[in-house]
């Protein structure tokens, strides 16, 4: 799966190993997510093209260059609320665009309850955050709205997948790159992944 970006860093290995553990306190967690993300955005936006502008230093006018596109954050509620600070410190001017998906818990499917996307956003560059990338199921209804309103350059990060929900989402969305920090070993019958880091959300607002 070409479209598959497995970033791999010994930071990322460490940090994800204490991200993992359940004694791992609600702060601590919260400021793992936070660094992680910084970390796969940074991969992620490798490819973002530049323009030329002109700049007044202390010292003379220069040219300087500054991203060319427009970039809309989609963060998924409501886990993905913990990684949005980390994108506003290297994204400082990025839009917002809010999903909302709630997963049946019989069916394992997503389904939405919320949209609010900037009136541009099929001019912008969409990065979708989402800790986890479990069944597929969020991903691909995630991509499909975006799509839909015309939006043509999509890109999906996430701490940890699942390989079925990689695969799942290749179904529909070979053209998304995707983004993460692990690809673990399975899904349990609950549809969590395995080994996992349990529910990001309870652990990011301290729900559990």
């Amino acid at each position: 799966m070409n479209n598959i970006n497995l970033v791999s860093h010994p930071l990322i290995e460490h940090k994800l190993a204490i991200l993992r553990d359940k004694n791992t306190k609600p702060f601590h967690f919260r400021m793992l997510i936070d660094e992680i993300t910084s970390y796969l955005l940074y991969e992620s936006t490798k490819d973002l093209t530049l323009k030329e502008v002109s700049i007044n230093t202390p010292i003379i006018k220069t040219k300087a260059k500054k991203i060319n596109q427009k970039i809309m954050i989609c963060p998924i509620l409501r886990a993905a609320l913990g990684m949005l600070d980390s994108v506003f410190k290297l994204i400082p001017d990025a839009s917002v665009g809010f999903l909302g998906f709630a997963r049946d818990e019989q069916t394992l499917e997503s389904k939405l309850y919320f949209q609010k996307l900037p009136k541009d956003a099929s001019s912008r560059v969409a990065i979708i955050i989402d800790p986890m990338f479990a069944t597929g199921s969020t991903a691909i209804n995630a991509c499909d709205l975006l799509k839909k309103y015309g939006v043509k350059d999509i890109k999906f990060i996430s701490l940890v997948a699942s390989p079925i929900g990689l695969e799942n989402f290749n179904k529909f969305h070979k053209d998304v790159k995707i983004y993460v920090a692990s690809i673990d070993e399975c899904l349990n019958e609950n549809g969590y992944i395995v080994p996992g880091l349990g529910d990001a959300g309870d652990r990011v607002f301290n729900t559990l």
